[in-house]
Parts: C-alpha cells; sequence; structure tokens
C-alpha cells in the first residue's frame, strides 16, 4: 500500500511546460524528448514513479524564497513576514505522462548564521532553485555564492539550476528591463534557466513549478533507461563472454580426446 498522497487533478502535467525566456532556458524544445514519451506509453520508467525527487531553494535573506513555495503550495501569501530557520521542505505529487512523480521542495534559511545547518540539507538535491529579488540588484549578486555553496555538495554535471527573480509586482517595468538583462546574462552564465515571478499575485509561480517537475521528470527517466540500457549491455557482453568460455573450453576437450 503505498504512503505518499494521491496526485490532485490540478497537479497533472500531459505537454511539456513553456520556458519564461528562450534566451535563458535549459530546454527549448516544444515537447518531452521522445525517449521519455516512448518509456511512459509503454510503462518503462523504472522506479521514478517510487522515487522522491528533492529541490532545493536558496537565496538572500527576504527574497521571497518562503512566499513563493507557499504560494505554489497552499495558494497563499502571508504578508506577515517570518525568517525561516534553518530548513522547511514541502511535499508535492505531479502526474507527468501518467506516471506519478514527487517533489520534496526544501525551503532553506537566508541568514547568514543559519548557513551552516541549512547547507547540510543541501545534499542529493536534483534541481536547485536560486532566488533573488527583482528590486534588489545585490541579491542578484549574491546567487554566484549561493550556487557555490549549493554545488559544493553536489554533482554539477546531474543538478538542474533555476534562477528565478520574485516580486516582480513591486519592480516598475523600466527597473525590470534593467534587472532583467542582467539575470539573463547570470542564468547563461551558471547555465540556468531564468523565470520572473511574483509570489503576491500568483504570477508565473505555478508555470515555474510544472517546469521544474517536468525537467526534473525528464532527467529521472532518461537516467532510468540509460541504466537500464547499461544493464542490458553488461548481460550481453557477460552471455557473449560465457559463450566464448565454453567454446574454447569445449575445443581443449576435443584435442584431448584425440590425443
Amino acid at each position: 500500500m503505498s504512503v505518499l498522497p494521491p496526485v490532485r487533478k490540478d497537479r497533472v502535467i500531459s505537454q511539456l511546460p513553456k520556458c519564461f525566456s528562450k534566451g535563458a532556458a535549459l530546454n527549448t524544445e516544444d515537447e518531452f524528448h521522445g525517449k521519455v514519451k516512448t518509456a511512459c506509453q509503454q510503462q518503462r520508467t523504472g522506479t521514478v514513479g517510487f522515487k522522491i525527487s528533492k529541490v532545493i531553494v536558496v537565496g538572500d535573506l527576504a527574497v521571497g524564497k518562503t512566499c513563493l513555495i507557499n504560494r505554489f503550495c497552499k495558494d497563499v501569501f502571508d504578508k506577515n513576514y517570518k525568517a525561516t530557520i534553518g530548513v522547511d521542505f514541502e511535499m508535492e505529487r505531479f502526474e507527468v505522462l501518467g506516471v506519478p512523480f514527487s517533489l520534496q521542495l526544501w525551503d532553506t534559511a537566508g541568514q547568514e548564521r543559519f548557513k551552516c545547518i541549512a547547507s547540510t540539507y543541501y545534499r542529493g538535491a536534483q534541481a536547485v532553485i536560486i532566488v533573488f529579488d527583482l528590486t534588489d540588484v545585490a541579491s542578484l549578486e549574491h546567487t554566484r555564492q549561493w550556487l557555490e555553496d549549493a554545488m559544493k555538495e553536489n554533482d554539477p554535471t546531474s543538478v538542474l539550476l533555476f534562477l528565478v527573480g520574485t516580486k516582480k509586482d513591486l519592480s516598475s517595468p523600466a527597473q525590470y528591463t534593467l534587472i532583467e538583462q542582467d539575470a539573463i546574462k547570470m542564468a547563461d552564465q551558471m547555465k540556468a534557466e531564468y523565470w520572473a515571478v511574483s509570489a503576491l499575485s500568483g504570477e508565473n509561480v505555478r508555470e515555474f513549478f510544472f517546469r521544474v517537475a517536468s525537467l526534473t521528470f525528464e532527467a529521472n527517466v532518461l537516467a532510468e533507461l540509460e541504466k537500464t540500457g547499461s544493464r542490458r549491455i553488461g548481460e550481453v557482453v557477460q552471455i557473449n563472454s560465457n559463450s566464448n568460455n565454453m567454446s574454447a573450453t569445449s575445443k581443449r576437450k576435443q584435442t584431448n580426446c584425440c590425443q
């Protein structure tokens, strides 16, 4: 019997969500990878549907990390700011191409004195969301250090990176245009996907987390297919090796019989 909660109807993903900006995207394709779609149709996704994928959310104090998570998970916005102490997390269940998929969203403290506590939870992340305030240029500059801290505990080649600007509702059009240019450059340097959202209004929040879930799911399925393929290749090599050994043994026996 599954201990995981059922998937809500508003958490079903049947198509790959679009990126926010093609100039700073991890994937500009319009559809899921062909191998992923085939694997889902043939129910060959292995253990992906039973795994819980870890996503960590990092960034400066008061950039809106908790508000971002709460807007998506609980559809609420709390104007009374309370700093996260250490870490907190939320579990979200999705259904992607008919396969159940779970994300564990880790909300980490932005205060310097809690960094040591929070960093111990960075390990094992499959996606890292680096958050900055669109009205605070310094918070964008600080994302470099947050990325460096997160990568100390993870393999850079196997982690999906997202650079997210919050408080879009507080940024004037002129201010937003300027900081967006810098954010896209930063995202390009980080090899991250860029998004701009507003936890207050909810603008782009749902779309963003659906994108995170979809790309993380796709990466998990492709990794599972690669492992399955490696096992099959190994089995073929083992069988061929055994066949060759048996053939050699048979020839030696025939030679001994003739002597």
